[in-house]
């Protein structure tokens, strides 16, 4: 893989945001606009995480419930929606995201849904609702490709940043709503057109995937999570599925 190549992790959250709601079937009132509770929501989670390897392996996650040891996840009673502002993007660009996120499914069982292209520029205090934009539901995950300028955290060997909100009610647990991946559009060209490029490019992009669904960095080398790329290492190993089968079998939060 390309060496040296820096993949970090920006775990965007609402900070301070432990609302407390009503219970007995009253309604929730958060502190800032927010849509309907259970929007999309299913009474069952929408498909199953794939096993964990035999023995598990090396993995951490960003954020984790008062138990100190489940991990916050999305919900998966309901479909993550995703959109991609195309600017700046590389040639196949949003096909190398498309084949990412449909691995990031497969393994974590989440189900993640399209809904086109968006001008929304990326920002760090993104708003969580934007019914203006997207509809009276949790605004969707946002993917962009970005330049150093837009986002000065992609300089040097930096090629992606990504997280996720996470919001919970007194009562409930901590559940992922949306987020947003970055990814250097000037370094993701670089790498397509190197031999092999689209391997290493793909590996990148599940990187910040797995940041997204939960994932933090590991100290080991030979996962993909560890924080830089490692000769080799193109898909998610056996520490990695570890951690993204427990992000697929998350609770459900109709209350949000």
């Amino acid at each position: 893989m390309v060496a040296g190549l820096a993949l970090t992790g920006l775990f965007l959250h609402a900070a301070g945001v432990a609302i407390p709601g009503l219970t007995g079937g009253s309604p929730v009132v958060l502190g800032f606009p927010h849509p309907k509770a259970g929007i999309e929501e299913s009474d069952h989670s929408l498909s199953e995480p794939t096993a964990a390897p035999a023995g598990g392996g090396p993995h951490a996650f960003v954020a984790v419930q008062s138990d100190g040891k489940t991990p916050v996840a999305y919900d998966p009673c309901r479909p993550i929606h995703y959109v991609v502002r195309p600017d700046n993007a590389p040639v196949g660009g949003l096909q190398l995201i498309t084949d990412a996120i449909a691995r990031v499914s497969q393994l974590t069982g989440l189900q993640f849904r399209y809904d086109g292209t968006t001008e929304e520029p990326p920002t760090k205090n993104r708003a969580l609702y934007q019914p203006d934009r997207y509809g009276k539901r949790w605004a969707p995950v946002l993917i962009s490709w970005d330049t150093t300028a837009e986002d000065p955290n992609l300089a040097a060997d930096v090629a992606g940043e990504a997280g996720s909100a996470r919001l919970a009610l007194t009562g409930t647990p901590t559940v992922y709503v949306t987020g947003g991946v970055a990814l250097d559009a000037a370094q993701f060209t670089q790498i397509l057109n190197r031999p092999g490029g689209t391997a290493h490019a793909r590996a990148v992009v599940l990187h910040e995937l797995g940041h997204l669904v939960g994932l933090a960095h590991v100290t080991d080398p030979t996962q993909l999570m560890f924080p830089e790329a490692s000769p080799g290492v193109l898909d998610y190993a056996v520490g990695d599925l570890t951690g993204l089968s427990q992000l697929g079998a998350g609770a459900c939060v109709p209350q949000l």
